[in-house]
């Protein structure tokens, strides 16, 4: 059930119509058929908010290792900054 336009869903938008499938799974008042296609639908639906969700993190994790990088490159460097390394930091 996996179409082109859910590959285009917004992580919102994706989670929004979750919501609501979930409240009218909730509510009651459907068909057997009707609540497995719900059901169906929100599987499909998590699924782009999974993916969503895990993109996010792999961005998240770069960032991070991107900054550790960074902080370790500038922590080994005796002359960053501008100084010799016996910088502002003497009391």
């Amino acid at each position: 059930m996996t179409s082109r336009t859910d590959e285009a869903l917004g992580y919102e938008q994706a989670r929004d119509e979750l919501i609501e499938v979930v409240r009218r799974l909730e509510a009651g008042g459907t068909t057997l058929e009707e609540s497995l296609a719900l059901w169906e639908r929100g599987e499909e639906l998590a699924k782009v908010c999974r993916r969503w969700l895990d993109g996010a993190r792999a961005r998240l994790d770069a960032a991070l290792a991107g900054a550790e990088e960074e902080a370790e490159e500038e922590a080994g460097s005796p002359n960053s900054g501008s100084g010799s390394g016996s910088g502002s930091g003497s009391e």
